[in-house]
């Protein structure tokens, strides 16, 4: 897995602020049963993790990530938090060391975004699950941005992480795709929903959690490789962050949305 956003302290702030400031609207409906075996795969440094081993506390889940330096500050991060129901091991998840079967239910969040072949792991991860399992599957959609003031910059400086994600082999506007997805699976009962973020001047947590250390955060964490690549000048760049900024003055507008999806195992 090609990660296009890079493994770096910033990184690690970004996910932790876009998980706290959308737990709401992401996880209202996230909940596993007293005693299901739960497995995250991609947990990353655990932004999503807290979250899980909070609203069900009695499920066991079992977190893993091909970065041992996330596992690691996911680890320490859940045990900080005082949680007992996680355990963490490092693993590849098209090669994931546990037996046919092994769980009730899967939570996969931001991950298949960065995959070359999602159907072939979304396969995998489907003969890890038992019989009646679910998997629950959360991803953004680039494509989905839109914003007042309008930014021809703006939307040139998003379109080059869109570009470096495609180059990387991964898909940035990948929540429109999660029911063809599951359905190429052989899933069931598959149900997807969209989950738009508005932020406007009446939602200053929405205003600093999402639209400037999120979205922005995130699109200004590419400026120097997209330069690089020869995607984009500085000048441009630089005149795409400033409007992503000005969308949280007073009279500014950010939409993005993200989609949820549930399915079944036969």
């Amino acid at each position: 897995m090609n990660y296009v956003h890079g493994y770096h302290p910033r990184e690690n702030t970004r996910l932790q602020d876009q998980a706290s400031t959308l737990e709401e609207l992401l996880h209202v409906d996230t909940e596993f049963p007293p005693g299901s075996r739960v497995l995250e795969a991609g947990c990353g440094v655990g932004a999503q993790t807290i979250t899980l081993a909070r609203t069900s506390p009695r499920a066991w889940i079992t977190a893993v990530d091909i970065s041992e330096a996330s596992v690691s500050e996911a680890r320490k991060k859940i045990g900080e938090a005082g949680y007992k129901n996680v355990e963490f091991r490092q693993g590849d998840i098209f090669q994931l060391p546990f037996e046919p079967e092994s769980f009730d239910h899967i939570f996969v969040c931001f991950v298949l975004e960065h995959l070359k072949k999602p159907v072939e792991a979304l396969k995998g991860l489907k003969k890890l699950l038992k019989s009646g399992g679910t998997m629950t599957v959360i991803e953004g959609d680039h494509g989905s941005a839109y914003f007042f003031p309008d930014s021809e910059a703006a939307r040139k400086a998003i379109q080059c992480q869109v570009e470096l994600q495609k180059r990387a082999g991964g898909n940035a506007n990948m929540g429109r795709e999660l029911y063809p997805l599951l359905k190429g699976a052989d899933f069931e009962s598959i149900h997807v929903s969209p989950r738009m973020v508005y932020v406007d001047s009446t939602k200053p947590r929405l205003v600093e959690g999402f639209t400037l250390n999120t979205f922005t955060a995130m699109i200004e964490g590419v400026r120097e490789a997209s330069i690089g690549a020869g995607l984009i000048d500085p000048e441009t760049f630089g005149e795409g962050i400033k409007g992503l900024t000005r969308t949280t003055e007073p009279d500014g507008v950010f939409c993005y949305t993200f989609f949820k999806a549930f399915a079944t195992k036969a």
